[in-house]
């Protein structure tokens, strides 16, 4: 007997920090007007997409002490965003990037859960840490947090944030829904946490919210991240693209999930992936080499580069030769804020190895950093790319794909006008929405609460 068809999970990614918006095109769109958010949420929800997804950086980065020139200036909170956008759509998940470092539980789960109220249970959150006391100086605990210490603050966080939405029992209701005066049980919204990082006590004032909390989301790929998302997380990102990369670490994360009582399908994998679309594969090739050559500008390549050498390569050519010079091994970096630099554990073997590789292919600084950035993920006309998605899929290489256009708003709209109606022809994604919360798109059950809510209440 043949295996099901696994259904295929689409989401979209509006991109902000980022090295994928081509801003040189002229269809490029603004990331702080409010049109720009509300056309690209429009398009996922008329492609019947899971969710909308936004990132959120807490400070603007810093190469050489300058604002990096790729960084989006005054992007929008990301809850004010996405509450405005619940108003604007109908069954699209709205899910944010909220980081766990430099929040409180009662504040962000206040927030979340007035969320799921306003969208009729869409919201989702991204629990993430911050790694650097650079983006701390931002705040009032700036830098006080070790590294090693940041998971044990976020699995508290969430535990304690999971406690406040669970105050609430599910046959609690407001008794005026015109005034939202409660007249029923008193305990409702009790909650008491006493731990290393939080020790809160109160009543929690935003009822059950419709999908009883929100998804839970993680995007950490170390070995206490994936163990971390087999725990808690609805769903984890992922940054593996390639189909063996995927199955290896979708392997890993699944089979992590049995410790906690937990079946494989408690916990969605979804990597990020660009794509460029053309009427033939040639089209396609010669459009996606062309935009990766747009994403990366001489001044781009220096910069990228920069990450490695922890040097200012400012009088360098792009076009030219990589440096003669070694990378700068300190603990001090000329960027400042950038998740990149941790990716180069040891700048002297990549730069041996980005050497190698440029004498090979005879590369110049710009070649190097277009041929070793991060690619294209799927490039071909639309039925290659149903074709290529549904095979990662059914390959157990991932359950889905968040998907990152190149141009923001309008990038998105070939994919859910050509590629889109071809998976649903295979029978792999859905023609409509069977659900109205962000749980039923990603086929996930409401989460029990009874025992929580009742220690919660006593």
């Amino acid at each position: 007997m043949s295996k099901p068809l696994k259904q295929i999970h689409l989401a979209a990614h509006f991109p902000g920090v980022n090295n994928t918006t081509v801003w040189s095109d002229p269809a490029a769109g603004s990331h702080i007007e409010f049109s720009s958010f509300a056309h690209f949420a429009r398009t996922a929800e008329r492609a019947k997409f899971d969710f909308l997804f936004l990132a959120e950086g807490l400070r603007l980065r810093e190469q050489g002490g300058r604002i990096y020139d790729l960084d989006v200036v005054g992007r929008p909170d990301t809850f004010t965003v996405l509450a405005a956008l619940a108003a604007v759509t109908d069954r699209l998940g709205l899910t944010g990037t909220i980081n766990s470092t430099f929040n409180e539980p009662y504040e962000v789960a206040r927030q979340f859960a007035s969320l799921d109220h306003l969208s009729a249970g869409r919201s989702a959150w991204n629990v993430v840490t911050s790694w650097d006391a650079f983006t701390g100086e931002n705040f009032r605990r700036g830098g006080f947090l070790p590294q090693e210490e940041r998971y044990s603050r976020a699995k508290e966080f969430l535990a304690t944030a999971t406690e406040l939405f669970d105050s609430w029992r599910g046959d609690e209701i407001l008794a005026d829904q015109a005034t939202g005066t409660f007249l029923g049980d008193a305990k409702a919204g009790a909650f008491v946490h006493q731990g290393q990082h939080f020790d809160i006590h109160g009543r929690f004032n935003v009822p059950r919210s419709p999908q009883g909390r929100p998804v839970i989301f993680q995007a950490g790929d170390s070995d206490e991240g994936r163990e971390f998302a087999a725990a808690e997380a609805d769903a984890i990102f992922s940054r593996y693209a390639t189909l063996k990369e995927g199955q290896a670490f979708y392997t890993d994360v699944k089979s992590r999930l049995a410790r906690y009582g937990r079946r494989h399908d408690q916990l969605l994998i979804l990597p990020a992936a660009t794509f460029v679309l053309g009427d033939t594969e040639q089209e396609a090739a010669e459009l996606a080499r062309e935009v990766r050559r747009r994403q990366v500008s001489g001044a781009t390549a220096l910069k990228h580069l920069e990450f490695v050498w922890n040097r200012d390569l400012s009088g360098y050519d792009p076009e030219g030769p990589l440096p003669d010079v070694d990378p700068v091994v300190s603990e001090e970096h000329i960027s400042r804020g950038r998740a990149q630099v941790r990716m180069y554990r040891d700048p002297l073997a990549i730069a041996r190895e980005w050497r190698q590789l440029a004498e090979a292919n005879k590369w110049s600084i710009r070649d190097l950093v277009i041929n070793t950035g991060n690619r294209q993920t799927f490039v071909g006309t639309p039925a290659h790319v149903a074709r290529t998605i549904n095979d990662f899929v059914q390959a157990d290489a991932s359950d889905g794909f968040i998907l990152v256009p190149h141009l923001t708003p309008s990038g998105l709209d070939t994919f859910a006008d050509k590629v889109v109606p071809l998976l649903q022809e295979q029978g792999v994604f859905r023609a409509d929405y069977a659900g109205t919360t962000l749980r039923d798109h990603l086929g996930l059950a409401h989460p029990d609460t009874g025992a929580a809510a009742e220690r919660a209440a006593s």
